[in-house]
């Protein structure tokens, strides 16, 4: 018998200044049991980094042909692929071969992944983003991530600041290049 997800309900005010995009969320996350809390908190915010109009969270994890998240326009067809964790070349390059923006969060080391991409065959592997977070900022918003958390995020010039249920957290959001 699988065990089930266990369901977080969160609240987050996002002010994005670099992107110009202001948002009051209610999201009901599912962490699968083969998560870690670490995943499930970058999942979150790359789908804050990312938000725009036709932004979804998948199936993720319970699906493997799927990313984390994805990017649809008004007539379904999909236009972003947001991947987290360590996602391997091959699944990087179908999916910049399918779809015009591709990006992953790293929620570990951004070096295991650089290091996993690095002489891989991936369509336009120029134009992939790879973002990482500092320090232990993942592992401190993880910390204090509860089943009802409420939370602000304001993004400016690369950097997060995060309030999670009273504590202020902030970070230098960095971009990579394969």
């Amino acid at each position: 018998m699988a065990l089930p997800s266990t369901i977080y309900n969160v609240s987050v005010e996002l002010n994005d200044v670099d992107r110009n995009v202001y948002e009051s969320l209610v999201l009901r996350l599912a962490l699968h049991p083969s998560e870690t809390m670490e995943y499930l908190v970058t999942r979150l915010l790359a789908y804050c980094l990312e938000y725009t109009d036709g932004i979804e969270m998948t199936a993720g994890l319970s699906d493997g042909e799927e990313p984390a998240i994805v990017v649809r326009d008004l007539t379904g067809r999909l236009t972003g692929w947001i991947e987290v964790g360590l996602p391997q070349a091959e699944r990087l390059h179908r999916a910049s071969k399918r779809v015009d923006h591709v990006a992953v969060y790293a929620h570990r080391d951004s070096r295991i992944l650089l290091g996993q991409l690095e002489g891989q065959k991936i369509h336009r592997a120029s134009d992939l983003a790879i973002y990482s977070f500092g320090g232990s900022f993942i592992g401190d918003v993880a910390e204090r991530f509860g089943r009802r958390v409420q939370m602000s995020v304001s993004i400016t010039e690369q950097h997060i600041y995060l309030d999670i249920n009273g504590h202020s957290l902030s970070t230098t959001i960095t971009r990579h290049s394969i």
